[in-house]
């Protein structure tokens, strides 16, 4: 029993170093975060921009196989 308190203390008195798990939580919510915002501010854009392009590109003369 006196081992088991032991280990407890030892565990709790480390210091924790590095990221915990609700932490890597935190910064992959954020990271969804930004990248909704940019594909909703960026996506019409986008949208428009290859509408463009494809409206200014020439369409194929039709061919006939003999």
């Amino acid at each position: 029993m006196l081992s088991l308190y032991t280990n407890l203390m030892v565990r709790l008195r480390n210091e924790e170093k590095g990221a915990t798990a609700v932490e890597y939580g935190i910064m992959v919510a954020l990271i969804a975060v930004v990248i909704i915002v940019a594909v909703t501010t960026l996506g019409g854009n986008l949208t428009a921009m290859f509408d463009n392009v494809a409206d200014s590109v020439p369409t194929a003369p039709a061919t006939t196989t003999p």
